[in-house]
């Protein structure tokens, strides 16, 4: 049974009415199929969904990349790669389900493939634990990435997580150490990484596999420092108010291409991922094999200074910088015309404030 977003009512309506269509003999007697009706409807249902993901806000993004139906990391392992050897285990704790990490073949070549898994149905999502990965997943990647490192191997990390899982244990067990070694290991390493969030990009949880040379995200996922709701509770104490949350963090991939946080968007097909998981395929396969390729002309050496000034260099666009160029602000007329409009429109915050210190010195005297 196919599962609908909210703003995908009407869309949903046409699909029955698709579906009936195409399937006479669910009515009473028999009847012939009405090809004119269905290639109207089938229109109808394409320009719908055009118009509708033509303007999604960030909120109706991050209801797309939550999608129950969207392909998730076990797909990309199962379409992209051969022979792929799953290896389980941080050497010790525990193995953790909520990450699918091992050895496998690309286009002839040996990678390490890590993917956060979410899960398919209710019993895969519990088994997974719905994505979050606990300190032991971490750890284990970090045994991993160290062997990749050792033997010259590339890095591929599918990032699909709410975020790493709060739980008690997990805290008595060191999730902040884990994630921020994952980081660590990241970084230090002299093979290319590159990471692709194919859906939640949710806080520490997804940085501690997406410190990469390349961060690649689909067009609908989302990678935020935490949940619309979280913020929006946080900041509002009301959850409802998830839309003005996602729309201030910048979480979607247009955004973060802009802020030069992410490095390359894969466009979905109309509808959305979920809708054809082949063309999905088809455009992460040809954009890795061009990034692997890039990195056969790069030393060790290079490959790790890249990733360092990568993130360096993030923010430093929309820093002090701005000003550089124009030396006016310096001007003792502008400095205390501008200092003048800020005491005018907070004279009474100012007045008080100046009261309290006042009274604070008398008392004191």
């Amino acid at each position: 049974m196919k599962s609908y977003l909210e703003f995908e009512r009407d869309i949903k309506a046409l699909e029955e009415e698709l579906e009936k269509l195409k399937d006479p003999f669910n009515k009473e007697g028999l009847s012939e199929v009405d090809t004119s009706k269905i290639s109207e409807i089938q229109t109808k249902i394409n320009d719908k969904l055009k118009i509708s993901y033509a303007n999604l806000n960030a909120w109706q993004k991050t209801q797309v990349a939550r999608h129950e139906d969207r392909p998730k990391a076990k797909f990309f392992v199962d379409n992209l790669f051969t022979n792929f050897i799953n290896l389980s285990g941080d050497r010790n704790f525990s193995e953790d389900e909520a990450i699918l990490a091992g050895f496998a073949e690309f286009e002839g070549r040996s990678v390490l493939v890590l993917g956060q898994e979410k899960g398919e149905n209710l019993d895969s999502r519990l088994k997974r634990n719905f994505g979050m990965m606990r300190p032991e997943g971490y750890r284990k990647c970090i045994r991993l990435m160290k062997l990749a490192n050792k033997f010259n191997i590339p890095v591929i990390s599918f990032i699909d997580t709410p975020g790493a899982y709060p739980g008690i244990g997990a805290e008595q067990r060191g999730q902040a150490e884990a994630i921020a070694s994952s980081i660590d290991c990241c970084m230090s390493l002299e093979v290319p990484i590159i990471s692709i969030i194919i859906g939640e990009g949710g806080s520490g949880g997804a940085i501690a596999l997406a410190s990469a040379n390349k961060v690649i995200m689909f067009e609908n996922a989302i990678y935020s420092v935490i949940s619309p709701e979280g913020c929006a509770s946080i900041l509002w104490r009301d959850p409802n108010k998830s839309l003005e949350a996602a729309q201030a963090m910048k979480i979607t991939a247009n955004e973060l291409l802009k802020m030069k946080i992410i490095d390359k968007v894969i466009k979905e097909p109309i509808g959305g991922a979920h809708r054809d998981k082949e063309e999905v395929i088809f455009s992460t396969k040809e954009i890795l094999i061009n990034y692997l390729e890039e990195y056969k002309n790069y030393s060790r050496k290079e490959i790790f200074e890249e990733r360092k000034e990568k993130f360096l260099n993030i923010g430093k666009q929309k820093g002090f910088t701005m000003f550089s160029g124009d030396h006016d602000w310096i001007v003792k007329e502008n400095i205390f015309g501008s200092t003048k409009e800020i005491l005018l429109k907070y004279k009474k915050t100012f007045i008080i404030g100046v009261l309290i210190i006042l009274s604070g010195i008398i008392f004191l005297t």
